[in-house]
């Protein structure tokens, strides 16, 4: 599957300082130091919709991750997937009445755009689930060697039990878990289980849904398995970061976690970061409130694409927030006024705010952190309008590549 176009990054005059993300599982920043390339594995869409503003903040969150990481001198693997086979593609397909390959092709497509729009690097690798299925299968009969995989009538299930670290990564109690697991595609009360948390590794052919051939019969990949497949093959064992939105914590990345340390031994990532979540009239973004704001559609109503990203840069990604359209119309007048500040070319000292706002990004991709500094810079700018005498010729170049380089603001 192919990902979007890649926007050029103007290359920084100095390199940014040694990352430190917050790690879920262990509730703390966590130094950043890639051994080589640096290894980013984020969830990607189930594409049965527009791209709404709780997953642009998730995507904007990641990019700066993969900024950073570039500013400190690391190149970067990236991987994401794209959910293309799935129970909630599958019931959206049935209700509006088209063809479900259709539908994940051109919910996928706009999601393409939206990113692009956004200035959003792309992935490395970009691998949808029904391109994936052999990964899945390969891995899949790993665990059925390690004693980890049962059968519940033609469905294939991975016991949580087989791993005695199962839970680290969300610190969840059990009432919790099953609760959780229930609410976000789990079935805890099925029969047959061994334990309410047991997760499907292969769903069984069923009527009227797709399937492919496998060694325990016709079906489809579970959720859980497909990211830990791919993941797995595209940047090996114990990479540096798995990140999503703070919704996947568990079910998906603890049982992704405990898959992969019972197939290989060894920890499935060394950080798992997570996005918050992100409101509209006083409830999470979802599809079954009804309440999503799509970033297609501000993009259609000739909103400025910078703008919307600037809208979300203004809040921490770990921070759960409200979207309003003040936001958005605040952020179209912000970035009139700094568009003003660079064109006069000269304007105050551009290389402490370089260092600032790199060193923001740094410590856990505080974002609104790095605007206050911009901010300021543009007020000692405006404020020097018209004077002979600025103290940096350059100032304007220097801190337009800025912007674009680490924060993704092409202005």
């Amino acid at each position: 599957m192919r990902a979007w176009s890649a926007p050029d990054v103007p290359v920084l005059p100095v390199e940014g300082p040694p990352v430190r993300v917050h790690d879920s599982a262990t509730g703390s920043l966590v130094s950043s130091v890639p051994e080589g390339a640096a290894r980013l594995y984020v969830c990607g869409i189930t594409p049965y919709d527009a791209t709404h503003l709780g997953h642009a903040a998730t995507y904007v969150g990641f990019d700066l991750l993969n900024r950073a990481w570039r500013a400190a001198g690391h190149p970067v693997s990236y991987v994401q997937n794209v959910t293309d086979v799935d129970d909630p593609l599958l019931e959206r397909a049935r209700k509006v009445d088209i063809d479900w390959v259709a539908l994940a092709e051109r919910e996928t497509e706009l999601f393409r755009q939206d990113m692009e729009a956004l200035r959003v690097l792309p992935p490395e690798h970009y691998i949808g689930a029904v391109e994936s299925i052999p990964l899945v299968i390969d891995y899949i009969e790993r665990l059925r060697r390690t004693g980890s995989v049962y059968q519940v009538e033609d469905d294939l299930y991975f016991s949580v039990s087989a791993d005695p670290a199962f839970g680290a990564v969300s610190g969840l109690d059990r009432e919790r878990m099953v609760a959780l697991f229930a609410e976000r595609g789990g079935d805890p009360e099925r029969e047959g289980k061994k334990d309410p948390l047991d997760c499907v590794l292969w769903r069984g052919e069923r009527p009227g849904e797709p399937s492919w051939e496998s060694p325990f019969g016709p079906g489809r990949p579970g959720w859980h398995v497909e990211c830990t497949a791919i993941a797995q093959q595209f940047l090996g064992r114990h990479f540096d970061v798995q990140g999503g939105g703070s919704d996947l914590v568990f079910p998906h990345h603890e049982m992704s976690a405990s898959e992969a340390h019972v197939a290989t031994g060894e920890p499935f990532a060394r950080a798992y970061t997570h996005a918050g979540m992100v409101a509209y009239d006083g409830e999470k973004m979802s599809k079954s409130r009804g309440n999503l704001v799509f970033v297609s559609q501000l993009r259609h109503s000739d909103v400025d694409p910078m703008a919307i990203r600037l809208a979300l840069l203004r809040h921490h990604y770990r921070s759960d927030w409200e979207w309003t359209d003040a936001e958005l119309w605040d952020a179209v007048d912000t970035l009139a006024r700094w568009r003003r500040a660079l064109s006069l070319g000269a304007g105050a000292p551009a290389m402490p705010v370089v260092q600032s706002v790199l060193a923001a990004l740094a410590e856990d991709l505080d974002a609104p952190r790095a605007l206050q500094v911009v901010d300021r810079w543009v007020a000692e700018t405006l404020g020097t309008e018209g004077l002979a005498d600025t103290s940096d010729p350059a100032a304007a170049a220097t801190v337009h590549q800025l912007l674009d380089a680490a924060l993704g603001l092409s202005l």
